[in-house]
């Protein structure tokens, strides 16, 4: 049955920013579908471990600050102490800086870029080594809109996406031969704390929504199912691509 392709009972996934919006949606759809859980998270994730704990699945939460990639040997090393594996990682934390490019100082620069880009590559490649390990695994990156487009006022953050593209498929190139899959997800303007800012900006926000084919912003749930997807047996045969859960917004 195609269905069962898509189950992930025993699979064990790590998802980081799993506090709230995306990285929450992510992590509870991949448990509703049989996943074990690592959340990672700079601060404690009560919300989402009790709502994967309700579903029935084993789930740990990690406090680390990815921003700092000495923490990721313990994240690893907690993960397979507590599991004996990792079979999916999702990139998913993140954070955006927003002012004039003229005016964008190194600080803000290197904040978003450590986090965004830098950790995503060096989290990626401690998971990679146990997966190869294994026999193989699921990678998963957080992309946007704006690995498309440049957008305004978000330098760093754009030029962090445009990364996570590339090395999306850079990985991806050079992984196969080990059974790993990396792809990436590009979620469209999304109803997150990234993006709360435009949406209180009452002339952003009407210009945002009427661009939409879909007629409404995204949803944290909106992801679950791209997520599931590239998580499970499903997408075996799927390495190197972006996925945009965008309501229509680059077909525009």
């Amino acid at each position: 049955m195609v269905l069962d392709m898509f189950n992930l009972k025993g699979k064990v996934a790590v998802v980081t920013g799993a506090r709230t919006g995306l990285g929450q949606g992510m992590a509870i759809g991949l448990a509703e579908v049989g996943a074990d859980m690592v959340l990672v998270n700079h601060s404690p994730m009560p919300e989402t471990e009790k709502m994967i704990k309700v579903l029935g699945r084993r789930c740990i939460a990690i406090e680390a600050e990815l921003s700092d990639i000495n923490v990721i040997p313990g994240i690893i090393e907690k993960t397979i102490k507590e599991f004996g594996r990792i079979d999916i990682l999702v990139n998913n934390a993140g954070i955006i800086r927003r002012a004039p490019s003229l005016e964008f100082s190194e600080k803000d620069w290197d904040d978003v870029i450590e986090l965004n880009l830098k950790s995503v590559f060096f989290l990626s490649q401690a998971a990679a080594k146990e997966m190869v390990k294994q026999g193989g695994g699921k990678i998963i990156n957080i992309a946007s809109m704006l690995s498309f487009q440049g957008g305004i006022l978000i330098p760093s953050y754009a030029a962090s996406k445009g990364g996570i593209a590339s090395l999306t498929k850079t990985l991806a190139n050079e992984w196969a031969k080990y059974n790993i899959n990396v792809n990436a997800i590009a979620p469209g303007y999304m109803e997150t704390n990234n993006t709360e800012p435009l949406r209180k900006n009452e002339g952003r926000y009407k210009s945002i929504s009427e661009r939409i084919p879909a007629g409404r912003w995204g949803k944290p749930e909106d992801l679950k199912g791209a997520v599931v997807f590239l998580a499970s047996k499903a997408s075996d045969y799927v390495t190197g691509h972006i996925l945009c859960v965008d309501g229509g917004w680059l077909a525009r």
